[in-house]
């Protein structure tokens, strides 16, 4: 994330992060962004992501993106809210990730409206317009 950020910063643009306190005790915490903005708990971050954020992608990464688009995703299904999420598919890297919804859609674990949710490009300028496609102006799309 810090690479990202640097280089979107280098392009003349803002970064928000969103940080708990203690990762900032363990000096982790990029010092450059534009706002800097930390938190009590994991908890509370994921919160203040959501409330900040206009959408959502989760870059290849590891347990914690996983765990991060999983909760955006369920918080979309509960209605928590109507922001657009996607995977940025790099070289294939969220394949298995996919074949694993479409399996649990297909046992019925998931709802085939709520497996459209989650929209998947390998290009993001693709991706991108993908999920301009998705609001809560056009949630009956998706079937919420």
């Amino acid at each position: 994330m810090g690479i990202l950020a640097d280089t979107v910063l280098a392009k003349g643009g803002s970064v928000a992060g969103v940080i708990p306190q203690k990762l900032v005790d363990r000096e982790v915490a990029h010092h450059g962004l534009t706002e800097l903005h930390v938190v009590p708990s994991m908890h509370e971050r994921k919160a203040m992501m959501i409330d900040l954020a206009d959408a959502f992608i989760a870059l290849p990464g590891g347990f914690g993106t996983l765990e991060e688009i999983c909760e955006v995703v369920t918080w979309t299904q509960l209605g928590l809210h109507g922001k657009a999420h996607g995977l940025l598919n790099v070289a294939g890297f969220y394949d298995s990730f996919l074949a694993f919804l479409d399996h649990a859609m297909a046992e019925r674990f998931i709802a085939g409206a709520h497996r459209k949710t989650v929209v998947s490009e390998a290009d993001p300028n693709r991706l991108l317009d993908a999920l301009a496609q998705f609001s809560p102006v056009h949630t009956e799309k998706w079937g919420l």
